[in-house]
């Protein structure tokens, strides 16, 4: 018997005038191919409540089966061994209506349940079924802890911009009753159903309550695309890792602060990224090569970044990283994580020593965008099946050619022009951006 997650339909205005009314039953048949139904068939719409145990489902089941009735619509969910049951049910004109009815109760009130009934008509079912021609999206809500206040302003947006509620769905695993040491993670997705009635007004909205409700809210179309994404691209400094690394290579050649200053206004895009670069790399200029592993060695991985790569892994995703910082540590992460592929750039060595410049071409805004399309192609993939995450200016034209870019604790330039954002919670809360549940990751 299905449990552990809880689905609830807010119903369009249609259906309210249908009788399917608010918590009306979202089906996971096919309706379309169902076959009309005739004037002497009945729609007969159930719903079930009590506590839950296995069989249920089964009995009620096995009775219909008897009077050869057709299930149009399911919904079952369990919250805390409480069972939620809604069943559309096509009586055949051949049998009796109002039999099957009291058979069901009776049988219900038999098996510990209390159960209610509607009649559905032709014209309220042809109303629903009409439904399902509208645009569908996935709206993934993550906080440390969800609270009352965070869910009602998110439903509240949503009713405001028109949009119909089919199914709520928690991603994340159930609360301790007591709290811990560790940093705890909550997920919720809505599936939704309509267009948005003001696409701007939905973002700047959804930009507010991630701010002001400290809370993290993903907007995605629900297409074939979301559910085959395949390749995950990532920047390197401040996004697999906590620091910038050049920033810690100034500190070793004693230009620290000044480099420093120059890395912040370069990711805030006040400087041009390719004379940042040069600026910076130039403070280096003599820096013995001995420090590359021992700063290599104290670099701290953003957290859930480790559970992340070995999930993405686990699952067949290829990764790579598309860095403005440098090759060298690159294939550092390449070898602790097992990541597939690595572009950055290049520093120049001679005699064991940085001269204060790098090779090749600069790996910049739109390098990084070029390499993230050779990257699907070279990985044989559709570039909408490809996943971008970073933190800095440089990164958004590569965010905006991805299928899903993610700006992740990102800059207020970045937060605001990316079009999903994660910066409550670590780099492996995109697993729930992808549909994962804390229980497929057990």
């Amino acid at each position: 018997m299905y449990s552990g997650t809880f689905f609830w339909r807010i119903a369009p205005k249609t259906q309210q005038k249908s009788g399917l009314g608010e918590g009306g039953i979202m089906g996971y048949t096919s309706r379309m191919t169902q076959p009309q139904t005739t004037q002497t068939d009945h729609l007969i719409l159930f719903h079930f409540t009590g506590e839950d145990r296995p069989g249920l489902t089964s009995s009620l089941t096995a009775l219909l089966a008897d009077y050869g009735c057709l299930i149009i619509d399911v919904n079952q969910a369990v919250i805390h061994q409480l069972l939620l049951l809604g069943l559309l049910v096509r009586v055949p004109g051949t049998q009796s209506r109002d039999q099957v009815i009291e058979q069901l109760q009776k049988l219900a009130h038999d098996v510990g349940l209390k159960g209610k009934y509607q009649a559905i008509s032709d014209a309220d079912y042809d109303d629903w079924v009409a439904c399902q021609g509208k645009s569908r999206f996935i709206l993934t809500l993550l906080s440390r802890a969800i609270t009352a206040e965070q869910f009602h302003a998110v439903s509240h947006m949503l009713a405001d911009q028109g949009l119909n509620i089919d199914v709520i769905t928690r991603l994340s695993g159930r609360p301790p009753r007591f709290e811990t040491n560790k940093l705890t993670r909550a997920c919720v997705e809505f599936s939704l159903r309509g267009e948005p009635r003001d696409p701007n007004q939905l973002k700047a909205s959804l930009l507010e309550l991630s701010s002001r409700l400290d809370l993290d809210l993903a907007w995605q179309r629900d297409d074939a695309y979301r559910r085959i994404r395949r390749v995950v691209a990532f920047d390197m400094d401040s996004t697999l890792l906590q620091a910038e690394v050049i920033d810690e290579l100034a500190k070793e050649a004693g230009a620290g602060e000044e480099v420093a200053a120059v890395t912040e206004a370069a990711m805030r895009g006040e400087i041009d990224f390719d004379e940042s670069l040069r600026r910076r790399v130039s403070k280096l200029a003599g820096l013995s090569a001995d420090v590359l592993p021992k700063i290599a060695a104290r670099l701290e991985l953003t957290e859930g970044a480790e559970f992340l790569l070995s999930t993405l892994r686990r699952f067949g995703y290829r990764t790579a990283i598309i860095s403005g910082g440098f090759t060298y540590f690159g294939n550092f992460l390449q070898n602790k994580l097992a990541i597939d592929h690595v572009y950055a750039n290049e520093l120049e060595i001679i005699d064991g020593k940085l001269t204060g410049r790098v090779l090749g071409t600069i790996v910049n805004a739109e390098r990084k965008a070029k390499l993230l399309e050779q990257l699907a192609a070279d990985e044989g993939v559709d570039r909408k099946q490809v996943i971008a995450v970073g933190d800095g200016a440089n990164d958004l034209p590569m965010l905006s050619r991805a299928g899903l870019g993610i700006a992740f604790h990102a800059k207020p330039l970045v937060r605001q022009t990316a079009e999903h954002r994660v910066s409550t919670m670590g780099l492996d809360a995109i697993l729930y951006l992808l549909g994962m549940r804390d229980r497929d990751l057990a």
